[in-house]
């Protein structure tokens, strides 16, 4: 199986997202994400930071050429930075919870939400993607996801690479959510189950604070190693931390 060469420095950014407000979440969350720059190689945010998890945010949602995509190519080049998180976004008629992938020299891919979370609605204003992402950045292959995707397994499976016939899918799992308190257990759990079996690392994301539909967050973001024991792991406050993961390891 070929391997990263060199370490990857992640940093998690687990902020209190405010509800609804585009304008103060970018500045929020630069301000946060600013003393990275130099010291971090993948910048987590977590998942719909400009907004929130609103059906009703969809309304607003801006599009590929809108200022909170403009403002994630700014963040990559000013970070020197792979920088990641979800928003929602409007794509020929139709809002998706993208999940984009951006790059310092300002090239970016995407990944769209697979698997709606129905109980709240979701499936109701938002369209499913249906191709998984993995994209390659310092030599490390890696598989970004949001949220409720964690609760697949199969989808989220490292396949064994057929036609390469020397690698799996990816060496680096990532989650970006808005995953309430009261479901803490599972998010834990369900993190710990992916990197296990996937002989992968995964680092999750999660807001903290409460939103408008009197949600709370825990946090609990973590970067977790391939036999599942966690490298860092925050709690419920809003905080910003870094770790390396080992290419030798």
């Amino acid at each position: 199986m070929s391997q990263p060469s060199t370490d990857l420095r992640i940093s998690l950014v687990q902020g209190n997202t405010r509800w609804h407000d585009p304008d103060g979440n970018r500045a929020h969350y630069a301000a946060l994400m600013a003393p990275l720059a130099g010291h971090s190689d993948l910048v987590i945010l977590p998942e719909t930071f400009t907004s929130g998890f609103s059906n009703a945010a969809g309304d607003g949602a801006e599009d590929m050429d809108g200022p909170s995509v403009a403002w994630m190519r700014q963040q990559a080049a000013a970070l020197d930075a792979v920088v990641t998180g979800s928003l929602q976004l409007r794509v020929d008629g139709q809002v998706f919870n993208r999940l984009l992938w951006v790059y310092p020299d300002g090239r970016l891919a995407h990944y769209d939400k697979r698997h709606l979370f129905r109980y709240g609605g979701e499936h109701e204003r938002y369209a499913a993607g249906s191709e998984r992402l993995c994209v390659e950045w310092k030599g490390w292959r890696i598989n970004p996801q949001v949220c409720y995707d964690l609760r697949f397994p199969v989808f989220c499976r490292n396949r064994y690479n057929v036609e390469r016939a020397d690698a799996l899918d990816f060496d680096l799992q990532i989650f970006v959510a808005n995953w309430p308190q009261q479901r803490a257990h599972a998010w834990k759990t369900l993190a710990m189950a992916r990197a296990i079996e996937n002989l992968c690392y995964v680092a999750v994301v999660n807001r903290v604070g409460s939103d408008g539909n009197k949600l709370s967050y825990a946090g609990d973001s973590a970067v977790i190693d391939f036999l599942g024991q966690p490298q860092l792991s925050l709690h419920g406050s809003e905080q910003v931390a870094t770790t390396t993961i080992s290419a030798a390891a």
